[in-house]
């Protein structure tokens, strides 16, 4: 990466300067205590570094550190300025040449490391429970969770991506009965889900169960009456509407691009007797005790800011009882990082569920917790309320009105800590001010060039054919057998261009590391923004041959760095539009 290579220069430059006693009273330097950033004006350069944190142990002025600094630089074809106690750099043709090249000969591994240390990651995400459609905030876990894991499997990672099914609980009592109640709807029975507000929480009476009502009866032909109804188990409704609503998360998800590795139930784990073997572990090792009837974890013993129930005095477990069952399991499996995203409102259940993997003897800092905010539907610059505009509800609502490439770029674009506003009428429309329709259109307007080079034309006049500028074998060509020297970097635009596509190698690794995607979408409308600059300035298909190849490789190779860059998101990349 330039900004490595500027750095190491410099640090190399530092430490010769010391040994020269060029740096007044500096001794000694230790590598990395200097940060790169950009200049805030481009003309200075691509990359700076101030060094005039220097001046505490050399006791000169910062200008006199950096152009001592400079003069045992290695000089090659870069430019290196010094302004008050910075030290630009800019990168000669070579560096910005040798970049293209390595998109050419890297193509869609253009951008991902080498040599990390690999780790086998289990990523898990939305994990609704089975009882009914995803809403709009699933949707936002669903595209930021695959987009990481696409993410850190192009940084290097092996990564496996699971949902958990919560089928264990009293909500899906709750949905058989539910289901009941649409069954002896649809055989006529004037009956209706209770008023009463209290009552009524015991019950799913969204619209959603119809066609489930309706497809248990054409399973049940034989069912006709209220009586035959009531003869079926409960667990038969509850099995049914789990199954179907099971299947219709699973079939949006595959429409949604989201592919997971395994559906883990709650149900199997709690069969499996591994939530009771976590719980007797607990209580052998002195981490339980009972208090009022029920079981107490001492998890205050490991950061918790209060100890937590894991077993009701009425026998039954609470939600974090099987939760540190499953973590362990994980671990069990061999899992070296755990990941989770969760909603805000599980900032608390962070310091619990650490704390009893801490108490079981695991190493809790292998669990990291993603905190994502809610989603706020826009329209028309307005806030909707979730409800109030009813075929808005649902995740698969939402992707049906603006289409699967918006939903999930939009879900993405912003900190996960940050509560997202999808403005829906925005999403839609085929402008540069949605960002999705901007980076596409990029894309195709790249292919659009590259169609334009090589198919012949008609005269609308003449009615002659115009032949292209180059053939499609030239063409592939061209980009099969990348030749360095075709580069021609005269044109401003170019520079920056290139050095923008240079920048998706850091942006990859930084937003690896933070566990960050919405850095992506970022990137790429920057990225696209350079590249309309580029087109707008610059006439890639001239008279003359030479030219117009190089500007066709650089067009190429933005369409091949872009592509990469959606296809990590999860986002098509377009070649007409």
């Amino acid at each position: 990466m330039l900004r490595d290579y500027f750095l190491n220069k410099i640090e190399d430059a530092i430490v010769k300067a010391v040994d020269a006693g060029k740096l007044g009273q500096m001794s000694e330097y230790t590598k990395g205590s200097l940060p790169v950033e950009k200049p805030k004006n481009p003309d200075f350069g691509d990359f700076a570094i101030n060094v005039s944190s220097l001046a505490r142990s050399a006791k000169i002025a910062p200008p006199m550190i950096a152009n001592a600094i400079v003069e045992f630089v290695e000089k090659d074809d870069c430019e290196y300025s010094v302004i008050g106690g910075f030290i630009n750099f800019k990168a000669g043709d070579s560096l910005l040449v040798d970049l293209i090249d390595e998109v050419y000969s890297k193509k869609e591994n253009f951008g991902r490391p080498e040599n990390i240390e690999k780790e086998r990651i289990i990523l898990e995400y939305i994990s609704a429970n089975p009882t009914g459609p995803f809403h709009i905030g699933h949707g936002r876990w669903a595209a930021m969770g695959s987009a990481l894991a696409n993410l850190l499997k192009f940084y290097g990672h092996d990564v496996f991506q699971e949902f958990y099914i919560n089928d264990a609980g009293s909500q899906i009592q709750k949905l058989g009965r539910s289901l009941v109640i649409r069954v002896k709807q649809e055989l006529g029975v004037n009956i209706d889900f209770p008023e009463d507000e209290l009552e009524r929480k015991n019950y799913y009476p969204g619209d959603y169960l119809i066609p489930v009502a309706k497809a248990f009866l054409a399973e049940h032909s034989l069912l006709k009456t209220v009586e035959d109804v009531d003869n079926i188990e409960l667990q038969v409704y509850c099995d049914f509407a789990k199954d179907y609503e099971e299947k219709v998360q699973r079939d949006l998800l595959d429409n949604f691009r989201v592919k997971f590795d395994k559906f883990y139930s709650e149900l199997t784990l709690h069969k499996s007797g591994k939530v009771d073997e976590c719980v007797q572990k607990l209580k052998n090792s002195g981490k339980i005790y009972q208090k009022e009837g029920a079981d107490w974890f001492k998890s205050s013993d490991y950061g918790d800011d209060q100890d937590r129930v894991i077993k009701k005095a009425d026998g039954s477990n609470t939600y974090l009882t099987a939760d540190i069952a499953y973590h362990v399991d994980k671990l069990e499996r061999g899992f070296d990082r755990m990941i989770n995203i969760w909603g805000a409102d599980h900032h608390g259940y962070v310091a619990r569920v650490k704390a009893s993997l801490e108490a079981l003897g695991y190493d809790s800092s292998k669990l990291e917790i993603l905190l994502g905010q809610l989603v706020n539907l826009v329209i028309n610059g307005n806030e909707v309320r979730m409800g109030k505009r009813k075929n808005m509800v649902t995740l698969e609502d939402l992707i049906e009105e603006v289409g699967v490439d918006a939903t999930r770029f939009w879900m993405s674009m912003r900190n996960i800590d940050t509560t997202l506003d999808f403005d829906i009428e925005l999403a839609k429309t085929k402008s540069d001010e949605n960002p999705v329709f901007y980076v596409q259109y990029a894309h195709a307007r790249a292919c659009s060039i590259i169609r334009n080079a090589t198919q012949d034309k008609v005269d609308t006049e003449t009615g002659k054919t115009i032949p292209a500028i180059l053939t499609g074998d030239e063409f592939v060509q061209l980009t099969t057998n990348f030749d360095k020297n075709l580069i021609n970097l005269s044109v401003k635009d170019a520079r920056k261009l290139i050095l923008k596509l240079e920048e998706f190698k850091s942006m990859i690794e930084m937003s690896a590391k933070s566990r960050q995607v919405y850095t992506i979408c970022r990137y790429v409308q920057e990225l696209a923004s350079e590249f309309h600059s580029f087109y707008n300035s610059t006439r890639v298909i001239t008279d003359d041959l030479e030219l117009t190849k190089s500007r066709l490789a650089l067009v190429y190779a933005f369409k091949q760095v872009l592509a990469n860059a959606l296809a990590i998101l999860a986002v098509s990349a377009p070649e007409k539009m």
